[in-house]
């Protein structure tokens, strides 16, 4: 009986071994490098990202209007030890805020840090050529969102 018991024993602990994955790496989320375009409410919209290089993705977004910048954002995501964090820098604000990442399958990736004012989430993903983003949380005690669309864009 024992015996049984110790082989019931072995065979869960290799079947809850074999069920974990692995830690994702930042060449996990190469989909998202490339240059991004779009334009919604008469706003032109960019996004650049390299490609995993040297623990890093460089990202750049830039937002025109009317022929001028209003707005611009610095980012990462690095690959620091164990984890992946996602690091804004809007209007090149430093220090940089760290979304680390929550999770990722496929073409999505969710970044996420609960302390911080708005968003609380950053959402990446792909859909069909183009690619999304997404921002939620919790704005003065209210739950808000944006979303943005980008198809593939030549650099000029």
């Amino acid at each position: 009986m024992k015996g049984l018991f110790a082989l019931a024993l072995i065979f869960v602990s290799s079947v809850a071994g074999g069920a974990r994955q692995a830690k994702p790496t930042l060449d996990s989320l190469a989909w998202i490098a490339g240059a991004w375009a779009g334009s919604a409410g008469g706003v032109e919209m960019e996004e650049h990202w390299t490609a995993p290089k040297g623990n890093s993705m460089i990202g750049l977004h830039r937002d025109v209007a009317k022929g001028r910048t209003v707005g611009f954002e610095f980012l990462r995501i690095e690959q620091q030890a164990d984890r992946i964090v996602y690091l804004s820098m809007p209007n090149g604000r430093s220090p940089a805020t760290p979304f680390p990442l929550k999770e990722v399958s496929g073409t999505r990736v969710v970044f996420e840090n609960p302390t911080h004012d708005f968003p609380q989430r950053i959402i990446y993903c792909k859909d069909g050529a183009d690619l999304r983003a997404r921002i939620e949380g919790t704005k003065k005690g209210k739950a808000g969102s944006e979303e943005w669309r980008w198809s593939p864009a030549g650099l000029k």
